[in-house]
């Protein structure tokens, strides 16, 4: 029985482009990057054997269920493919992936195609918050409120404030470091924008303003998984060359109450904010017999918001819970810091397409631990976690990837 889950490698889309102009809908682009997934990794398509979609509301956005259906028509090859689709708010990727993965894992399957997806931009951004608010408790957290997540993230920040203290001038400094990693990334969303400091420090609601939000995007990511045999053959077919194939080491799964309160009533006298989160990653960290965060080379974290990261990085364990303000002050989290966070740009500055972020997280991952990121290349990347977000830290998922060389 297979233990151990491969990625061969993967396809993105270019996050700056805007679907409904271009005249492409779901359908289309699932083609796109099931193909493109395909090409780059010259795995036939008749060696695909189950399929996965990663998506949150393309009921709502689109109009439009049933996407493991889409899936099969993408390649004449796929004609009776099982398929699936999963759903957990933001972390709907992520779930994908570990299905996935559980299948191979399992011996079902030697070979999986994961694919992530959000069509966002159908609507304007009153509706689309009124879309993003299903992912909190609707009637409680979201009803009637006009930016229910900025809302939620933002008292995040504020219970950082209450347990240890918050200067907004470090949430500057994450947003202002998301945006600059962009601009390497050919990828990213935000990569050719102008630098407009005066916008970005205007207040949205609460501590949030507009450069503290990740961005609403068109996107999509296709994945392909392997199990330890067919690599084996995939390399052997290569001459042997394991370069362009990286492992999935470890892997965190949890999910906490819905509402945020009821999480802060939870974590009260925890020393972590979010303690299932924190959970998450040392799950991940111990399934790849990691010691600590300080045996990566780079995070790729769920920035929605800069209270995110800036919670992620006490979680990750760069400091001490309450003080991930040290790891900002001291650059460890800068593009050439000890370890930096978000070489891709992030939510921030890559973009933020739902249901594809968490595939995204780890195809980048595999870039950097293979030495395909190109322009936003950590120098010597050898193993690279990430953390995907559901809702208000409801799930939360965390992989490592490491290199075979």
């Amino acid at each position: 029985m297979a233990s151990e889950t491969y990625i061969l490698g993967g396809y993105q889309t270019d996050f700056a482009q805007n679907w409904m102009r271009a005249g492409k809908q779901i359908p289309d682009i699932l083609s796109e990057v099931v193909n493109g997934a395909l090409e780059a990794t010259g795995v036939p398509a008749a060696d695909i054997q189950s399929g996965h979609v990663g998506n949150f509301a393309a009921e709502l956005y689109a109009m439009q269920g049933h996407l493991g259906a889409f899936l099969v028509q993408t390649n004449p090859a796929f004609a009776g493919l099982p398929t699936s689709r999963h759903e957990a708010a933001c972390a709907s990727g992520s779930m994908a992936t570990l299905a996935a993965s559980a299948e191979i894992e399992a011996g079902r399957y030697d070979v999986a195609i994961v694919v992530g997806i959000e069509h966002m931009k159908t609507v304007d951004a009153a509706q689309g918050g009124e879309y993003l608010g299903t992912a909190a408790w609707y009637e409680r957290e979201a009803k009637g409120v006009s930016f229910p997540f900025p809302a939620l993230f933002g008292k995040l920040g504020d219970e950082y404030q209450k347990r240890f203290g918050l200067k907004d001038d470090y949430l500057t400094r994450i947003s202002d470091i998301n945006f600059e990693n962009a601009r390497r990334n050919p990828l990213a969303q935000t990569r050719e924008w102008p630098s407009n400091p005066e916008k970005m420090q205007q207040p949205l609601t609460g501590r949030i303003r507009i450069g503290d939000c990740s961005q609403v995007t068109d996107g999509a990511v296709a994945i392909i998984l392997a199990s330890p045999e067919y690599t084996e053959k995939y390399v052997a077919a290569r001459g042997g060359d394991r370069s362009g194939v990286s492992k999935i080491e470890g892997w965190g799964h949890h999910t906490a109450v819905m509402s945020f309160a009821d999480k802060m009533a939870e974590s009260a006298g925890n020393q972590f904010v979010l303690p299932h989160t924190r959970h998450a990653i040392t799950d991940a960290f111990n399934r790849a017999k990691l010691a600590d965060c300080w045996g990566l080379d780079a995070i790729e974290t769920h920035d929605c918001f800069t209270t995110s990261e800036y919670m992620a990085i006490d979680h990750f364990g760069l400091t001490a819970p309450g003080d991930s303000f040290k790891a900002i002050e001291d650059e460890v989290i800068d593009f050439g810091g000890k370890l930096p966070i978000n070489p891709s740009g992030g939510l921030i500055g890559a973009g933020h397409p739902v249901g594809a972020t968490g595939v995204r997280q780890l195809l980048d991952a595999h870039r950097q631990v293979t030495g395909g990121a190109g322009s936003y290349q950590v120098e010597g990347a050898r193993r690279v976690a990430t953390l995907n977000l559901g809702g208000s830290g409801t799930t939360s998922a965390c992989f490592v990837v490491g290199a075979l060389n």
